[in-house]
């Protein structure tokens, strides 16, 4: 399909995400009609490739500042890309729609490392952000134009690169009358703030701290590395929540910046985590499970509370994300946010696992009709900018 002329017109995009947990490629199709922020959205199809124990502990060991060498990161780019391409081919051969029939797939791919803030190097303050899964490798495999690599161009205007997501969720959830806070919980908590009738660049949005990262390496280590994460929470509700354990992890310095900010995995890893149970010797799995949850919980609650109620009464909390099949953590929530209606992103036809690839899809759209989709009230930037780059598929040159 060709590069579109005509926003009007309703199109085929594809978007494949995956997240700072690492468990597996998110994809999802959707159709958009209407242009940039005003856009209609249909999920036509989505599906996730969970990814086996050996290839996640091999993406696993390439992310930080100090993982994998360089050998291992190129030839990681290849394989995630293969992967991603994978996984793409296989939600159009199940949902019947032909790579012909798809203007376009953004990919995020799987960030390794994510560095927001500036730092001094010689003559310049620089920043970074490095996604693996090749472009160009996806483009090849299925014939389809790839915009990928969004956060780059927000940080060299003078932004963190994050969070991407309120673009979607000012066009999903803001409302003329109610106002509303989506709130997503991948590896890590980012929220956004609506208020009501308010105008794309009059939203918050930023990133809490911890959302499962935290309580997935702790079911890691328990289970021995059979399991990946706590399903159903069950570890979580047989511990006790230790208090102690609890104020300590509420000590992180991220927690009290106020926005604009984002996190990078490592502020909240196995790195971090370790050095506070060193802290708390002897402490049973599930109590460190249940504190941990309360912790994703706190953060959300108090950055809420000091960030975002000075600006609105909001009245409703839609939640969205892996962490919405955790019981623990949407029991908590609805426990230390009981002012507000809690909801989930499912109950407005948007499948909490399939939301951010949704995103990654309606952010490629805006890409190739030249549309900002960066929110810098949300990022810090200096001005909007068009994100992404563009690796041409089959049909990118033929006119329309």
């Amino acid at each position: 399909m060709a590069l579109p002329t005509d926003p009007s017109k309703p199109r085929l995009v594809a978007g494949l995400m995956s997240g700072t947990s690492a468990d597996g490629v998110d994809a999802a199709l959707v159709r958009i009609e209407g242009s940039g922020p005003d856009a209609a959205l249909t999920l036509v199809a989505h599906d996730t490739l969970k990814y086996t124990p050996t290839v996640r502990q091999r993406i696993l060991a390439c992310m930080g500042s100090s993982a994998g060498n360089a050998g291992d990161i190129t030839l990681l780019d290849g394989y995630v890309g293969e992967l991603f391409a994978h996984t793409l081919l296989h939600l159009l051969k199940k949902s019947g729609v032909e790579a012909k029939e798809v203007l376009a797939v953004g990919s995020h791919g799987q960030t390794l490392f994510h560095h927001p803030t500036q730092i001094q190097y010689p003559g310049f303050q620089v920043c970074g952000t490095l996604q693996v899964g090749s472009a160009a490798v996806i483009a090849e495999r299925t014939g389809i134009t790839v915009v990928s690599n969004f956060r780059p161009s927000d940080m060299a205007a003078g932004g963190q690169g994050a969070p991407l997501v309120p673009y979607l969720d000012y066009l999903l959830f803001h409302h003329r009358s109610r106002s509303r806070l989506a709130l997503n919980i991948g590896g890590l908590a980012n929220l956004t703030a609506l208020p009501a009738g308010c105008e794309l660049d009059g939203l918050m949005a930023f990133d809490t701290g911890p959302g499962n990262v935290l309580m997935d390496l702790t079911a890691y280590h328990y289970s021995g590395g059979k399991q990946a994460f706590d399903p159903d929470g069950a570890m979580a509700r047989s511990g006790h929540i230790q208090q102690a354990l609890l104020a300590a992890l509420m000590e992180h310095p991220f927690l009290a910046v106020p926005p604009p900010k984002s996190a990078d995995k490592e502020e909240f890893g196995a790195k971090y985590l370790d050095g506070v149970l060193a802290r708390f010797p002897g402490l049973p799995g599930p109590d460190v499970m249940a504190t941990l949850a309360a912790f994703t919980v706190r953060t959300v609650a108090t950055a809420i509370l000091e960030f975002c109620a000075q600006r609105a009464r909001y009245e409703e909390i839609i939640v969205s994300g892996g962490g919405t099949k955790n019981p623990v953590l949407m029991e908590g929530l609805q426990m230390a946010l009981s002012k507000l209606t809690l909801s989930t992103s499912d109950e407005y036809g948007i499948p909490s696992k399939a939301k951010e690839a949704i995103l990654i899809a309606v952010l490629a759209d805006a890409t190739l009709h030249g549309w900002p989709s960066n929110v810098p009230a949300a990022t810090g930037a200096k001005r909007a900018v068009v994100l992404g780059q563009i690796t041409p598929g089959a049909g990118f040159f033929e006119k329309e």
